[in-house]
């Protein structure tokens, strides 16, 4: 039963509907490769076993009685960002460590109601500021592929790590994942695996442990281009207890797969070519384009003139939200409490000083420190402006093209621990990611390449706002011309 694990969503939805074998079934086959697996790549935080084969059960009985929902039986991954009726949601961090929500998140509670099984909770960067995996307090995560030249242990990327590590190495169908600055698309394109942040306000943010309000966005990680749309689907709806949630129809958007791109117009921006850039990326991004070419696209040459602004105006606003509403956990209304206070102050300091690990800590500080008196306008008001004419540069080009072609990332996936010491070149990562969370744009990360080591490089296609459809027909046209097939050697 083990082959089971390779398949699809959209295969073993299809093959559980057509009762080639059972929700139990391929259940098991998965908890037998986590059990295996996860001592090695520490993607689950929490196996929820007799849970997901108590749902897996019942997803039998819908199945037997003719009542499938759309991912009846399909065993998920669930990154542990999302609350989890009566399982732990810790967002990989010893401030919420032990906390078991009595509720559902949204967007897990539209799963359950399309028939998912849950098999356990993934880790991830702590509330997700990260790019590698290594901010966790449950320890990092690992990537499944390894490089030709090195034996050393990589990281799938951030914060989703645990997400795309379980997805390339075989531990769930699909997995759900959260992206403030690109934490779907980076992993994604570390894993050689797909990932979607769809346009903000498409899928609810209640019940996700919150990080910076304005940019987190919940989206799907998995292994084809069809199967994001499928999942995509199921996890987005309008939710009245989300204030920014959007009151829209959510499409059928594998209607978009197949049609080819013959007659859209591709923006390739050329402010996107950064220093440095090594020449596999860019190598690849020429192959992309080509590509769709190929296909019959038109290329256009476009100047989105902010974008060099973008990483800094991410790195105030997302601190300056993340400061805001990671004040809660004071160990007096919320998270960790230490033991041992001698006054309420000394109660506030040594909460946060146990509960947050250092990088949460740094972002903290510098959210306070841009929001502080006297310095609010000069930074974070001044972020804000700035954010506003990134957000313009995309409209001011709508009008020329209908999607936009990037790198995903300016690298292939790297060591742990390598980039950890300088938190600013860790913030590079992001470099290609970020703007579309600035200006609440769908972007999606498709496996198109290798790099001289053998590890997956990524292509990134962004759209319009609430256009994923053309998002998912550009990259359903980069996956048929890529035909990306590796997968990582089994080492664990």
């Amino acid at each position: 039963m083990s082959d089971l694990t390779k398949l699809t969503l959209k295969g073993a939805v299809d093959g559980l509907k057509a009762k080639d074998f059972s929700s139990q079934e391929i259940t098991r086959a998965f908890l037998s490769n986590i059990e295996a697996a996860n001592p090695a790549l520490n993607a689950y935080v929490e196996v929820t076993a007799d849970k997901a084969l108590d749902m897996a059960r019942a997803s039998d009985a819908r199945i037997a009685s003719g009542e499938a929902g759309a991912l009846e039986g399909a065993p998920l991954g669930i990154k542990d960002l999302f609350c989890t009726d009566g399982v732990q949601t810790s967002a990989g961090s010893n401030m919420l460590r032990g906390f078991v929500p009595p509720y559902e998140s949204t967007v897990t509670a539209n799963l359950w109601r399309d028939g998912a099984v849950m098999l356990g909770k993934l880790n991830m960067d702590e509330f997700a500021m990260g790019s590698s995996n290594e901010t966790s307090a449950f320890g990092p995560v690992k990537n499944p592929w390894k490089s030709k030249s090195s034996n050393a242990d990589l990281t799938p990327g951030g914060s989703s790590g645990g997400s795309a590590s379980a997805v390339a190495g075989d531990l769930c169908l699909a997995a759900t994942a959260s992206d403030t600055g690109g934490s779907i698309r980076q992993p994604a394109a570390f894993t050689g695996t797909v990932g979607i942040k769809p346009t903000y306000g498409r899928a609810s943010r209640f019940g996700m442990v919150a990080f910076a309000s304005s940019l987190d966005q919940a989206g799907p990680i998995t292994k084809t281009v069809e199967d994001a749309a499928v999942l995509l689907r199921s996890m987005c709806s309008f939710d009245p207890k989300d204030s920014t949630s959007l009151d829209i129809e959510t499409p059928d958007w594998t209607q978009a797969l197949g049609k080819g791109v013959k007659g859209l117009r591709i923006g390739v921006p050329r402010e996107y070519v950064v220093d440095g850039m090594p020449t596999e990326i860019q190598a690849l991004w020429d192959q992309g384009v080509q590509w769709l070419r190929d296909a019959g696209a038109e290329i256009v040459d476009i100047s989105l003139p902010h974008t060099k602004y973008a990483l800094p105006t991410y790195y105030i606003v997302a601190p300056a939200e993340a400061s805001s509403n990671l004040a809660r956990y004071d160990g007096m209304r919320f998270g960790h409490r230490a033991e041992g206070a001698k006054s309420l102050t000394d109660l506030y300091e040594s909460s946060r000083a146990e509960g947050f690990g250092k990088e949460v800590q740094r972002r903290l500080t510098i959210g306070a420190y841009v929001l502080s008196a006297g310095f609010y306008d000069a930074y974070y008001v001044k972020a804000l402006k700035v954010r506003r004419r990134i957000a313009q540069d995309f409209d001011n080009v709508w009008g020329q093209v209908d999607a936009i072609l990037t790198p995903s990332t300016p690298s292939a996936a790297f060591a742990l621990g390598d980039k950890q010491i300088d938190p600013v070149t860790m913030y590079l990562n992001d470099v290609f990611t970020v703007t579309a969370n600035l200006a609440g744009l769908p972007g999606i990360s498709v496996p198109a390449g290798m790099d001289s080591g053998g590890l997956p490089l990524g292509l990134q296609v962004i759209g319009k706002a609430l256009d994923e459809a053309t998002v998912f027909q550009v990259a359903d046209a980069l996956e048929q011309a890529a035909g990306f097939t590796p997968r990582p050697d089994k080492w664990w």
